[in-house]
């Protein structure tokens, strides 16, 4: 049975973490087949959005596997992190937005992978949390970096530190979660919608979009202008722009070619 499940359906990937026996639990084979999957995903032309889910109603991903974790020496830890770590990357770099779906606990190494999502659905039961140093060791997948930007050092540290649980209301409060839903079914048929709606834009310059907002948020307010000027004008050279802005003079819908 694939621990990661890849489909395909009108443009729209949807990557769902497959093994509920375990609560999604990331282990070294998991881990490959995300790998796969994402390189798959971002190497398609057709597939414009990505959702990633959970199999079944308690989890998105409880963590890594605590089995597998017990078993690393610390040079294995450290390979196993930054596998992730780049995984993870591939996905914060793509030009695909990628949301993540989360129902049930997101922990660990599963909020880590919601964290590298564009934006991010919950349900009402959803949990969030890093709870690495009730174990004794450190959030690895990116956590301290990626959480810290979003909420600010300070939260990130008193979430870490305390290992704390924070329920899908707090998270939306911290600004972590974008919405929040009563039902799975309901959060995934609205991120679908939102899939489409982001679907009928320019997607070279959706791309573009994301790099100015990824790759500038680390720089100087200064140099995050200039940059988005280039990418500006990056966006400008393609068909795409040409097909938008005349249709728009033509009051017609445009027609993107993704060139």
């Amino acid at each position: 049975m694939n621990k990661i499940i890849l489909e395909v359906k009108e443009g729209i990937a949807y990557i769902t973490i497959n093994r509920p026996e375990k609560m999604n639990a990331l282990d070294d084979e998991a881990q490959r087949e995300l790998n796969q999957s994402i390189d798959e995903v971002n190497s398609n032309k057709d597939i414009r959005c990505v959702l990633i889910a959970g199999s079944g109603e308690k989890s998105f991903v409880a963590g890594g596997d605590i089995g597998l974790l017990k078993k690393l020496s610390p040079k294995q830890a450290v390979d196993f992190a930054r596998t992730s770590q780049e995984i993870f990357s591939k996905m914060e770099q793509s030009e695909k937005p990628f949301i993540a779906c989360v129902n049930g606990y997101a922990l660990g190494g599963g909020f880590e992978l919601a964290l590298a999502c564009d934006f991010i659905y919950a349900t009402e039961n959803a949990i969030f949390g890093l709870p690495e140093t009730s174990l004794a060791i450190i959030p690895g997948f990116g956590g301290t970096q990626n959480l810290s930007r979003l909420v600010g050092k300070n939260i990130a540290k008193e979430l870490i530190f305390t290992a704390r649980r924070i329920t899908a209301k707090e998270a939306k409060e911290l600004g972590i979660v974008s919405r929040v839903f009563k039902t799975k079914e309901e959060m995934l048929n609205y991120a679908e919608e939102t899939a489409r709606q982001i679907m009928k834009n320019g997607p070279i310059a959706v791309g573009l979009a994301k790099r100015a907002i990824v790759d500038g948020f680390d720089q100087t307010r200064d140099e995050g202008l200039k940059y988005e000027a280039s990418l500006f004008g990056l966006a400008f050279a393609t068909e795409d722009a040409k097909e938008g802005l005349t249709a728009f003079l033509e009051k017609r819908k445009p027609v993107y070619k993704n060139s």
